[in-house]
């Protein structure tokens, strides 16, 4: 078996406070192959942001690594210091914001800020960087590429500021990128087309993907495989169309149900109750049992680990052999 671009093994990040300890992330484990889109979605205040934060070094104080280990192409890289960690990411790890007004300097030219990147993790001049940004622009689907690269930030609409974000987080042809719902502002259309490009960068480049998002059709057109966060864990994990179709975990199952399709005018969405709790108030056992249809007295006291059910994995009691078996 190839070895991942990215393992994430038993990750915990912790926010110190006056009053407690949060944790924020709660034993979280993945493996992203090279060339492969893993989607990761949940509600808001799941986790997803903060476990690439954490892949990418960028968790702020009073936010810490607490526990675990992540591993790019098998070099450890959880605890670099802050200078070599800064040469990982851009080099090796592209980052795309959702917002690409926070990517991009308002003062400077497009052109600009490319060219920089580039010959901070190349060796190239500036001649032929200015090149390189030129082909960058082109390959991302902006015209006249030529001429747009001595542009500003301001002079872009959404789309075409969020294309420059993905030429900015290529350039120095990263083995794994993180993208951080790259889609939420912008329109149908123009999100469709950055999900064909984002799924070319795998394609073409053999890049690794970590698509962070809260919308099931991206992971559905996107992605490869997919993570169901909840509440700092991730409650499912396998291939996107299993997850979809067949999805085990009780909350897993309220997510999907929730879809809208155009066959089924007449079949009511699936309706979860109640909220994502607040990292102060994460209830014991599985955090899911308040909100489970299916909750039984185990799941209130005990964490339910991760069981293989075929190529999937679910964290749920009711998959439980022990379980089955008293049934």
């Amino acid at each position: 078996m190839t070895q991942p671009v990215l393992s994430v093994r038993n990750l915990e990040v912790e926010f110190v406070t006056r009053r407690a300890t949060l944790r924020a992330i709660n034993g979280v484990s993945f493996d992203i192959a090279k060339g492969e889109v893993l989607g990761v979605v949940g509600e808001s205040g799941a986790g997803k942001s903060v476990t690439g934060l954490a892949v990418i070094g960028l968790i702020d104080p009073p936010g810490r690594i607490s526990g675990g280990q992540i591993e790019l192409s098998g070099t450890r890289i959880d605890h670099l210091p802050p200078e070599d960690i800064r040469r990982v990411r851009g080099k090796r790890i592209g980052m795309i914001f959702q917002d690409p007004l926070t990517s991009l300097n308002p003062l400077y030219r497009i052109g600009d800020q490319i060219i920089e990147t580039i010959r901070t993790h190349t060796n190239l001049s500036e001649s032929a960087a200015r090149r390189r940004a030129i082909d960058l622009l082109a390959e991302v689907g902006i015209p006249a590429p030529e001429k747009r690269i001595d542009g500003y930030p301001h002079e872009f609409s959404g789309g075409m500021r969020q294309r420059v974000v993905i030429a900015l987080a290529i350039c120095a042809e990263p083995e794994l990128i993180i993208a951080d719902e790259p889609t939420t502002a912008l329109d149908v259309s123009v999100q469709a087309q950055i999900i064909a490009l984002i799924k070319r960068l795998g394609r073409d480049h053999g890049t690794a993907v970590m698509l962070v998002t809260h919308d099931m059709g991206v992971i559905a057109e996107t992605c490869d495989r997919v993570a169901v966060m909840y509440s700092g864990r991730i409650a499912e994990i396998g291939p996107v169309q299993e997850v979809v179709r067949n999805p085990l975990h009780p909350y897993a199952k309220g997510l999907m149900g929730a879809i809208p399709t155009l066959a089924g005018e007449d079949k009511r969405l699936v309706q979860i109750p109640g909220s994502m709790p607040r990292l102060s108030a994460i209830p014991q056992g599985c955090p899911f049992n308040p909100r489970c249809a299916f909750v039984f007295d185990r799941c209130r006291v005990e964490r339910p680990e991760p069981i293989r059910q075929g190529d999937q994995s679910v964290a749920c009691h009711l998959f439980e052999p022990a379980e089955e078996t008293a049934a």
